[in-house]
């Protein structure tokens, strides 16, 4: 009999997730059971290229959800997250009217804080720095009789293109940046610019290099002061607005241009993607890489999502997939098991998997057998954006968990009757009753023997004597 070797893998938890594309589409998938494997249950809009998602905005409270998508020709929609109806559509155009064609949305925020079940606060940027924050009153019988009022206008920058923005967990500040665009952060109450990064330094040969951001994100949703930039010749710095105006560290992640970054929930965790496909986590305290997810995606990354409960991120991009990764292992997030014999356990480099099918390939000439559900989603268009549902309820986890709790629940109360409840006692039968008799005399006579024999005894030494 061989030895085998058996390796377990949690399998992907309960989620949601909605993706964006570029053909406009917002495809729903959902994860279902302990050990589900993710699928597409929802497909909202039609495949019009005009319609391409550019940015979105994901407010995933428990009572009344809104979802917020910028698209390619100008028009923004707040849409019901639960069923796609859409709630509000309009056009992002300017005082006169006349929006240029390469003007395009490229920064969106739906606030959170303060909202009320009626009305939403959106903040917009367009690629020439042209930003707005409007109030929307939300009716849900019809999407043509909403109030849209702008509230405020401002200019982030001067020349250049603005390419990615974010909005701090607060909600009170916001970063821009872009291709020749410095890092300035705002204060979005009073519509004022309160820091502007320094341009960076000539090189050795005296040459200036624009700034070329791509991608930013706050290192913590308390802080404001710290934020973490992209830039497209594949550098990542971190900025300290109270300490300086140059990045307070810097470092190089391969050799393509970082197209999206987002954070963790400890506060100094980040996690890159480039445009080759390589996704790996960072220590921001000291720079360090902390490790490369496994499974070499062959396609830019465009957008990372951190789910909010579960230690779970997932990746989608130019290559059509939806990957969720475990961020513990830094691995796909699958449910394998894979038995060998000892000889051909070191070779298993030569197995590899085709998307959710069990082709495999062995270096060697032992046999192998597999049970493997990876957890990619193929989604045929080019994806855009991904946010995570955090308040996403499998009801068949929860209809188990619940029976689990009555059937728990069942047998504490079974104990304590069972506690409670008078024992009575059994009567002892006939037999043992008179096996106890038996015993008892027999030890009677066994004491007065012992005494018999102990007084001839000193009689007969009373007589010696």
């Amino acid at each position: 009999m061989p030895r085998t070797t058996t390796l377990e893998c949690p399998g992907c938890p309960p989620l949601r997730a909605l993706t964006f594309d570029s053909l406009g589409l917002i495809k729903v998938i959902e994860s279902r059971g302990e050990r589900g494997t993710p699928q597409v249950v929802e497909r909202w809009g039609d495949p019009v290229s005009s319609k391409c998602v550019l940015a979105a905005s994901f407010d995933d409270r428990k009572k009344d959800p809104l979802l917020a998508v910028a698209r390619k020709n100008r028009e923004v929609e707040v849409v019901n997250p639960l069923n796609g109806e859409i709630h509000v559509v309009f056009s992002n155009v300017g005082e006169d009217g006349v929006q240029p064609e390469d003007d395009a949305i490229s920064g969106l925020h739906l606030f959170r804080r303060e909202r009320s079940s009626g009305s939403c606060t959106l903040l917009t940027c367009t690629s020439k720095g042209n930003a707005s924050m409007r109030s929307i009153g939300v009716d849900k019988s019809t999407a043509d009789s909403a109030s849209i009022s702008v509230t405020k206008t401002w200019k982030v920058c001067g020349s250049g293109n603005v390419l990615c923005s974010k909005v701090d967990g607060s909600e009170n500040y916001a970063v821009f940046g872009g291709k020749g665009v410095e890092v300035n952060l705002w204060d979005l109450e009073n519509s004022t610019k309160i820091w502007t990064a320094k341009p960076p330094p000539k090189n050795s040969l005296g040459i200036f290099t624009p700034s070329w951001f791509t991608c930013t994100t706050f290192l913590s949703n308390d802080d404001h002061r710290k934020f973490v930039a992209g830039t497209n010749s594949h550098q990542v710095h971190l900025y300290d607005i109270s300490a300086q105006r140059r990045p307070v560290l810097s470092f190089d992640f391969r050799e393509t241009a970082i197209k999206a970054i987002t954070e963790d929930q400890d506060g100094h965790t980040i996690y890159t993607g480039n445009g080759s496909g390589d996704l790996a986590s960072f220590d921001m305290r000291t720079g360090k890489l902390l490790g490369c997810f496994i499974g070499k995606c062959s396609g830019s990354i465009r957008s990372i999502a951190r789910h909010p409960e579960l230690p779970v991120i997932a990746s989608c991009g130019l290559d059509s997939y939806l990957r969720l990764w475990d961020i513990k292992t830094r691995q796909l997030l699958s449910a394998m098991k894979v038995e060998t014999p000892m000889y051909a356990e070191m070779m298993l480099w030569g197995i590899w998997f085709k998307s959710q099918s069990c082709q495999c390939k062995i270096a060697c000439g032992a046999a192998i057998s597999f049970d493997v559900w990876v957890v990619e989603v193929f989604l045929k268009q080019h994806l855009t954006n991904v946010v995570f549902d955090s308040n996403f309820v499998d009801k068949e986890v929860a209809a188990t968990a619940q029976n689990a709790n009555e059937i728990q629940t069942t047998e504490v109360q079974t104990e304590d009757e069972m506690r409670t409840l008078p024992v009575k006692r059994k009567k002892a039968s006939k037999e043992k009753r008179e096996k106890k008799k038996k015993s008892e005399e027999s030890k009677e006579t066994i004491v007065l023997k012992s005494k018999k024999k102990s007084r001839k005894h000193k009689r007969e030494i009373c007589d010696d004597s």
